[in-house]
């Protein structure tokens, strides 16, 4: 396992924060939200609101196959500048990265699979409320 300095909520907040700006800049579009969560060796990303305005006109105008089409190949052309972005994030390999989007709530899911799972900075308050508790095991009365 590769240890980080990060928590995992500082991690998971700023590959959130990261992918934002990756879509900003690759697609000209902000999602509305992006939740990230680390398990074990799975990277899960949700994206709300992540179709864009091109997309959103086709589906206006009934050409829902046409936006499918063009997610689709939106999601194959951002696929390895996504899986580098998050490599670099991270600093493990991922080995597999999928990607699929639902026009109909506008939502955006992508797993990314590492080689490895990270291994986190412990998170200073967790410590401190463990190291706070009383050792006999017995609470005083109020």
């Amino acid at each position: 396992m590769k240890k980080l300095t990060l928590t995992r909520g500082e991690l998971e907040r700023n590959i959130s924060q990261d992918v934002i700006r990756f879509y900003i800049q690759q697609l000209g579009h902000t999602p509305d939200k992006v939740s990230c969560q680390i398990c074990d060796n799975k990277l899960i990303i949700i994206l709300d609101d992540s179709i864009t305005l091109a997309e959103q006109v086709l589906i206006k105008e009934g050409e829902n196959e046409l936006a499918e089409e063009v997610r689709s190949k939106l999601d194959e052309a951002i696929q390895e500048p996504l899986k580098q972005l998050i490599e670099n994030m991270i600093g493990i390999n991922v080995i597999d990265l999928f990607s699929d989007a639902t026009l109909e709530t506008t939502r955006t899911g992508i797993i990314a699979v590492l080689s490895e799972a990270p291994s986190f900075r412990q998170n200073s308050s967790t410590t401190k409320a463990k190291s706070n508790k009383p050792s006999s095991g017995k609470e005083k009365a109020s």
